[in-house]
């Protein structure tokens, strides 16, 4: 409703280009922003149930970089791991193996894996669907 508001009440340069330009670009910068609302709100769900399905506390997976080495310590991987999600074009690589690890750590395949990184709807299956957490699946055995 804000963003409608300021658009009316925007003043224009060119008088007779009327302004309904505004009003439009208000209306659909609007509509963007609820649905990526409602996108980032599912996602912060989908790793919240993830983590408690881990036997963690959700709020460790919605916090903004400090997920990154929890999620490296919840698939088994050293927690630095966490910090190379953080360095361009390695990151691809590092997200990659972290999400085909969390998908086995679930009893999931390298496919739900892949889809974690294709819009986050392997996150989606892995909360909300039947996956149980059977344990870190880049966990060293030990010797």
């Amino acid at each position: 409703m804000l963003p409608l508001m300021l658009a009316l009440l925007q003043e224009t340069e060119y008088p007779s280009s009327g302004g309904g330009g505004g009003v439009i670009a208000a209306l659909f910068g609007g509509g963007m922003f609820l649905v990526a609302m409602v996108f980032i709100v599912i996602s912060l769900v989908a790793m919240w149930k993830i983590f408690v399905k881990a036997g963690r506390p959700g709020w460790q997976g919605i916090i903004p970089i400090y997920n990154y080495f929890m999620l490296a310590e919840l698939v088994g991987r050293p927690i630095w791991w966490g910090a190379l999600l953080l360095v361009p074009c390695v990151n691809l690589i590092v997200a990659v193996i972290l999400c085909i690890d969390l998908a086995k750590s679930f009893g999931k395949g390298a496919g739900i894996g892949i889809l974690c990184l294709v819009g986050g709807i392997g996150f989606l299956i892995l909360a909300f669907g039947d996956a149980q957490y059977r344990g870190p699946a880049a966990a060293v055995p030990a010797v």
